[in-house]
């Protein structure tokens, strides 16, 4: 089949546009649970992290990953760094090139103004770098802080003698 239209001359097909919406909110809402869950120092998110992680460091030694500015992924000149990088893992990362959300600032969740569509390869190399840094930690803490801070408001509750626990029903006791 020839393609022999111009590129301007196609449109997206919408319900593609949001199958894949769905899929990256996922991934995003996915990887949040994980990081809120456990100590993200451990996680392993491919088979070829210390590879990512060693061209990133190598490709990147200058690059702060806590709060990653736009123009560092999307800019000409980070673009053509970017290229080889990402191709450089074409054959042993799977779906490297397509879209995913990641965070600008790791200690923020995802929002409309904390996230940044970037390719899956460039998402592993910088959450890669992160939870080895112990960036993503602060997920994790706030997570079981909170929980933490949970299990005692309950704690107080069962405590509290029959008398002192409100009464269900009318104001006035009845």
């Amino acid at each position: 089949m020839e393609i022999s239209k111009k590129a301007e001359e196609y449109s997206n097909d919408q319900g593609v546009e949001q199958i894949w919406a769905f899929k990256a909110f996922h991934h995003a809402e996915t990887y949040m649970n994980l990081i809120s869950s456990l100590d993200s120092r451990l996680l392993k998110l491919t088979k070829n992290d210390d590879d990512i992680y060693k061209k990133f460091q190598e490709d990147f030694p200058d690059m702060s990953v806590d709060i990653v500015k736009e123009d560092q992924l999307k800019s000409p000149a980070a673009k053509e760094k970017w290229r080889p990088f990402c191709n450089h893992f074409k054959e042993n990362v799977d779906d490297f090139n397509y879209g995913t959300l990641l965070r600008l600032d790791c200690n923020k969740d995802y929002s409309e103004e904390n996230s940044i569509l970037v390719t899956r390869i460039q998402f592993f190399a910088i959450e890669i770098a992160r939870n080895r840094q112990g960036f993503n930690l602060c997920m994790w803490k706030t997570k079981r802080k909170t929980k933490n801070e949970e299990e005692g408001e309950t704690r107080k509750e069962e405590q509290k003698t029959d008398e002192e626990k409100p009464i269900d029903g009318d104001c006035d006791g009845r």
